[in-house]
């Protein structure tokens, strides 16, 4: 078994997978005709595996890149899929859908599995794309985020899984109240607790048997807010990227970037200045948090370390980048960021050009380019693993 680091890539338009070894950039498995929900993402599970959906055939996907098979298991699952959590155990998983190529929400279903097994079901839930998380013990709850009206709606994952066949409606046994705006969702095992990004702060609540409790919200210290939420397993910290400036998407060069980390040891919250531009999704190497910030001036790659000092690498342009007068995600190429908790190497894609930049985060220098024979359009999405790097201590997709 590969116990280097390794980095799966999804052209989810193209429909391919690529697991390439890192930082050499050698292609060590690939699969074709496999479409994998974007939104939705990549899982860590235990032992270097991943969890993932491929949208067009409806299933979901264990892959295991350090093993001799890369696909462990395919179970039937609802589709678009929107979002994807799992357990502290990686054993429990579930499945919402969303909006997938549509004008608006129009799904409610829900998959619940159990991978140990590969049993699952389908219920009917409420349309509005809900995150979700799955909280663990004897007795795991499926925890979904709604929005409009806004809730954390509570179900006992035994009683889903075991729910009659034909997709039936089920009600939460218990729900708490939430801004209507909720997007981005987090769950810190070791404490009991499940948060939820909203335009006031983060909401956080702890579970109290098969209920949740309110906690006080997490303030931003900031105008802005974050639409991305997740969790340090390694430092015990939650990090989103707050968006400010113009809500006007047309004028997206002006908005502006925080990084915000609250530690939940210490209860702190650092806010860094990252620029001007798109900036979303982050990765976590073993020493470093990072960022990719696109903007008409020039794109690049930013480091913070665990002092917060701020490191930028520039990025080669890419055709078909967001343009002044445009909006930053429509027809439109973008970058996948990824990192390893248990490892160094930061990757980063360049949509269009199927070019994968693989970034020494102790230096700040790149060290490969792997050139892959699909375009990656739109940025594809990318993980990378090592067999122990904890990674699953954060158990949403991402």
């Amino acid at each position: 078994m590969n116990a280097g680091p390794l980095l799966l890539v999804s052209d989810h338009i193209g429909g391919s997978v690529h697991v390439l070894t890192v930082p050499d950039g050698v292609e060590a498995h690939r699969l074709t005709g496999r479409h994998l929900s974007e939104h939705a993402g990549f899982l860590a599970l235990p032992g270097g595996r991943t969890a993932c959906v491929d949208d067009r055939r409806g299933e979901l996907l264990v892959l295991d890149p350090f093993g001799a098979e890369l696909v462990e298991a395919a179970v039937p699952v609802a589709v678009p899929a929107e979002h994807l959590a799992c357990d502290p155990s990686g054993r429990w998983v579930a499945v919402t859908t969303g909006l997938g190529k549509n004008g608006g929400p129009w799904s409610d279903l829900l998959t619940v599995v159990d991978l140990a097994t590969t049993d699952a079901t389908r219920v009917r839930t409420r349309v509005g794309e809900p995150g979700v998380t799955v909280m663990g013990d004897s007795d795991p709850l499926v925890v979904l985020r709604h929005r409009e009206p806004g809730a954390f709606a509570v179900h006992r994952f035994a009683d889903l899984l075991g729910s009659p066949t034909g997709c039936p409606p089920v009600t939460p046994h218990a729900h708490l109240v939430l801004p209507d705006d909720g997007h981005g969702d987090a769950q810190a095992s070791y404490c009991g607790h499940v948060f939820a990004a909203t335009g006031e702060g983060v909401h956080r609540a702890r579970r109290e048997g098969d209920a949740l409790v309110p906690e006080p919200t997490l303030p931003w210290g900031s105008p802005a807010r974050g639409w991305y939420l997740r969790l340090d397993p390694r430092r015990r910290a939650l990090w989103s990227t707050l968006r400010g400036g113009p809500t006007d998407p047309l004028r997206w060069p002006e908005w502006t970037n925080q990084a915000w980390r609250h530690d939940l040891e210490t209860g702190r919250t650092t806010l860094t200045d990252l620029g001007p531009g798109l900036v979303f999704r982050l990765a976590l190497t073993k020493d470093h948090t990072a960022f990719t910030r696109i903007h008409p001036d020039g794109d690049e790659l930013v480091l913070l370390d665990t002092d917060h000092t701020v490191r930028r690498v520039p990025l080669p342009a890419m055709d078909g980048a967001p343009r002044r007068g445009g909006t930053p995600w429509e027809g439109v190429q973008r970058r996948a960021v990824a990192a390893s908790p248990g490892a160094d190497w930061v990757a980063v894609t360049r949509g269009g050009h199927g070019e994968v930049h693989v970034f020494d985060a102790r230096t700040a220098a790149e060290t490969t380019r792997a050139k892959l024979d699909t375009p990656l359009h739109h940025g594809g999405h990318a993980m990378l693993r090592t067999p122990d790097d904890g990674a699953e201590g954060d158990p949403v997709g991402r």
